[in-house]
Order: C-alpha cells, then sequence, then structure tokens
C-alpha cells in the first residue's frame, strides 16, 4: 500500500524518523547520519510512503536532516526497516504533518506516536544533484548511498567532490566517506589538495583523518597494494566515535603523481603524510625536471623543500636522462638543487 502527502496539504510536508546505529551523540560538524536524534525529511513535491517496500519518498526539492548533517537531493529515498525485538504489527496509513515542526511526526508514520517509534531508517539514498553538508564539512555527486549501520556514505556521478577545512578530494568513478573509520576513498583519477596547495593524484586515494586520539594511527601500505572494500555495507568494520580532524595520511595506489615546484614524481604507489610533508613514492619511479629525468625503484619527496632522494633495489642502478644546459641532477647541479629544490644525489 503506498499513502501519497497531497502537496496542497503542505507546503513543505515533514516526517520524523528514528534512525539504525548507534545512541551516543554525534559530534558536531562531521558527515556522519549513524548519530543524533530523528531525522526529518521535507520536500517540496510531496513525500509518499510505500508500506509495502518500507520506502518513504520525498520527490522536488528533498531535504534530511538528523543533528548536524544535511542532505539534500532531487529525490531521496528513505528505507525503514522493524526495530529489533519489536512486534511486527501492520502498518496504519500515514497523514501529512501540517508544518515541518520537528517535535512531531505524523501519526502512525515510522517513528510517529501511533507505532512508539518501532521502525528504524538503515539506508538513506539521494538521487539527483546530491550535496551533504555539515557547518565545515561538503560532499557533492549525482546519486548518493548512505548505509546508517555501517556509517558509510558513497558517491557517483560527474564532479564528485568533499571538502573539509583541511583539504579537497575529487575523484571521477567513486566516492567514499567512512566516518567511523575516517577514512575517504576517491577512485578513479583521485585528487587530493591540501589548504597549503600541495597535491597528490592517483588511481585511487584513501586518506585518514585524525580521530583526536580514539584510535591508533593507521599504517601506510606503500608495501601492501591491498585496496579497502568499495562498497557501503560490507561487514565486518570497526565501530568507533565519530570525530572531525586534520588530515593525517594519504595511501596512493596506481599511476601515482606527486608534484613539487619543480618536479613531477610519478610511480606505482605511494604514501604522503601531510605534516611532515613527506610522501614516499614506490615501484617504476620516474623523477622529471624539464627535460631531466632520472628512474628507480623508490624515491622519498619533502613537499616542503621541493627535495627528491632516488633509490635502486640492492644491486641495481639508478638510471637517468641528463639534458645539458638545463637546470637538472647533472654534476655541479647537485648543490643548486638542494638550495633551490631539486633532486638529490642518487643513492645506490
Amino acid at each position: 500500500m503506498t499513502a501519497r502527502f497531497p502537496r496542497r496539504l503542505a507546503l513543505a510536508p515533514a516526517l520524523l524518523f528514528p534512525l539504525a546505529g548507534h545512541p551516543t551523540p554525534a559530534r558536531a560538524q562531521q558527515i556522519d547520519l549513524s548519530h543524533g536524534g530523528p531525522v526529518t525529511v521535507t520536500a517540496a513535491g510531496g513525500i509518499d510512503w510505500d508500506q509495502t517496500a518500507h520506502t518513504v519518498t520525498a520527490h522536488d526539492d528533498a531535504r534530511a536532516v538528523r543533528g548536524d548533517v544535511t542532505v539534500t537531493a532531487d529525490r531521496l529515498i528513505a528505507h525503514y526497516r522493524k526495530k529489533a525485538g519489536t512486534a511486527a504489527a501492520p502498518a496504519k496509513p500515514a497523514q501529512p504533518a501540517a508544518t515541518t515542526d520537528t517535535q512531531g511526526a505524523a501519526p502512525g508514520a515510522p517513528g510517529g506516536a501511533d507505532d512508539t517509534g518501532s521502525n528504524e531508517i538503515y539506508r538513506l539514498e539521494a538521487i539527483g544533484k546530491v550535496h551533504i553538508f555539515t557547518a565545515t564539512d561538503q560532499a557533492w555527486g549525482d546519486h548518493g548511498v548512505y548505509d546508517i549501520d555501517q556509517s558509510v556514505l558513497v558517491l557517483t556521478g560527474q564532479h564528485l567532490k568533499l571538502t573539509t577545512p583541511q583539504d579537497v578530494l575529487t575523484s571521477r568513478d567513486s566516492m567514499e566517506y567512512w566516518s567511523q573509520k575516517h577514512m575517504a576513498v576517491g577512485r578513479g583519477d583521485a585528487t587530493v589538495t591540501t589548504k597549503d596547495g600541495r597535491r597528490v593524484q592517483a588511481d585511487v586515494l584513501v586518506g585518514y583523518t585524525d580521530d583526536q586520539g580514539n584510535a591508533g594511527k593507521p599504517a601506510s601500505s606503500t608495501g601492501n597494494s591491498a585496496q579497502p572494500a568499495g562498497k557501503a555495507g560490507a561487514g565486518g568494520q570497526t565501530a568507533g566515535a565519530p570525530s572531525s580532524g586534520k588530515l593525517k595520511l594519504v595511501n596512493a595506489f596506481g599511476h601515482v603523481i606527486v608534484r613539487t615546484p619543480t618536479e613531477i614524481v610519478t610511480g606505482d604507489r605511494g604514501a604522503y603524510v601531510p605534516d611532515t610533508g613527506i610522501a614516499r613514492i614506490v615501484g617504476n619511479v620516474r623523477i622529471t625536471r624539464g627535460e631531466n629525468q632520472l628512474n628507480g625503484a623508490a624515491a622519498i619527496v619533502n613537499m616542503k623543500t621541493g627535495i627528491a632522494s632516488l633509490t635502486q633495489a640492492p644491486g641495481g642502478r639508478v638510471e637517468g636522462l641528463i639534458v645539458p644546459g638545463e637546470s637538472g641532477p647533472a654534476g655541479g647541479q647537485d648543490q643548486k638543487n638542494k638550495s633551490q629544490g631539486g633532486v638529490a644525489p642518487a643513492k645506490r
């Protein structure tokens, strides 16, 4: 059975629902819908409640708000279920709220007075012009799915972007925001740009933020090509108290590019620590400065000074192309490169 809330009954009909997830209040600013009070769903074009499919769909200029987090889209679909331990009593026809008053719910709606909150939203889907934001963090895409149980947002579509006060992450194929793991993942021509202008590019970028002391520092993955799961709702995720923090570590996989004021460093995978400004690139490393080029197995790049040190595997040799007249890593240019920001003498 589907109940339709006509637009004529309310300019912006509203429903309030409890959500699945942890009861602990959310810390301000982070994109996390798994904590806090009920979610308020409003729309300019009306709300459909499908009691068979257990969905509530908000049409046209749809908006969902929970605590400090707001989701806007052309259409929002909230998937709900019975709370664990509650009887599966038949749902009553819903009536629209007359206003967007956040103190009550439509009688009989999931979470409303008639069923004493026996239902909960476990999945929120946003379609068309998706924007999810807090006072400090924002994300954009064409399609978004928020898994309440896992506290994971997955965005797809064009011009994917996630911004925080510390950095900007963009990607082509998909973007994931794992709030409880303090992790963001960009897939497909991904780029992270820090607030001081440093930039790292790769096929896949995984950024970890400071969790304000609630968990250990994530390990670098430069020696391991394993990548995090690409779908929301994957089991076995470690729960932790959510918090907002600065970028601590970026792991990069595939076609890694690190730029300094004077060099371009490429490789197969890498890790970057913003606090130190140090990036380590491994696998088929190439350092290019103008027409000069050096090849090796690994490189350490200081993005604050612009100095890069190239190494080769045991028994191997660093190879390079040095163009006469170019200011680059050749002969007497080593000291000049160190002072201006260049390639340090290669290690063998």
